[in-house]
């Protein structure tokens, strides 16, 4: 028994952060494309009436419940499909290819795609940090054991896994709290209050755990 808790401690640390952080980021933010997608072929064989849509027709009770997005093919239906193609090639390419020698060139790529084919503001934000990310991966992380104090360094890296975890509960939380205690939205989808509140703390969050990714893996360099 013993044996076994020492192997799966050992594993954790043996978990390349960057790579686990920009895996996750990416299948998150593909997921989320899904999802608009869906709500935009609910929409049915209908024009859009601009760049700018509005993925869902109904309001869900969170901040940016109408979930904004942008499309280049005016038309519901077809945009819906191509957010949902795009968003699953995404999830694939980001769970087992993202750490290969063009994972990050190939995700920037798909990410663009994502957001011109109706995949949401949203997962944009995630896919940023997700191609920082891969793109780091296996690099010499050379400033970090240079110049960060080791103080700073470790406690950044032991919180990463925390700060993984919040940030993606962040969306989900914010479901919830929408359901309990009856958030509304703002139509105009400006900063608002409850914008603030609830949805700008969590980019905060992305880059967070960006950076505690790299902190841990730059001290298992020096070790």
């Amino acid at each position: 028994m013993q044996a076994n808790t020492q192997d799966q401690i050992a594993a954790g640390r043996n978990v390349n952060a960057v790579r686990a952080t920009a895996a996750a980021f990416g299948v998150y933010a593909g997921l989320l494309g899904i999802e608009h997608g869906f709500f935009e072929t609910l929409q049915g064989n209908v024009a859009t009436k601009g760049l700018k849509i509005m993925a869902a027709d109904f309001e869900l009770p969170f901040p940016f419940g109408h979930e904004p997005a942008m499309t280049v093919i005016p038309n519901f239906l077809i945009t819906g499909i191509a957010a949902m193609i795009v968003g699953a090639v995404i999830v694939v390419w980001s769970a087992g290819y993202v750490q290969s020698k063009y994972g990050a060139l190939v995700l920037l790529l798909l990410s663009v795609a994502l957001l011109l084919l109706g995949g949401g503001f949203g997962p944009i934000s995630l896919l940023v940090v997700a191609c920082i990310a891969a793109a780091m991966i296996g690099s010499p992380l050379t400033w970090w054991r240079v110049y960060a104090p080791d103080t700073l360094r470790r406690f950044l890296a032991a919180i990463w896994q925390w700060s993984l975890g919040g940030a993606l509960l962040w969306v989900p939380g914010e479901f919830a709290a929408g359901q309990i205690f009856g958030l509304k939205n703002d139509h105009r989808q400006i900063l608002t209050n409850l914008n603030m509140i609830f949805s700008y703390p969590m980019l905060a969050l992305f880059v967070l755990t960006l950076i505690t990714g790299v902190a841990r893996e730059a001290g298992k360099r020096r070790e």
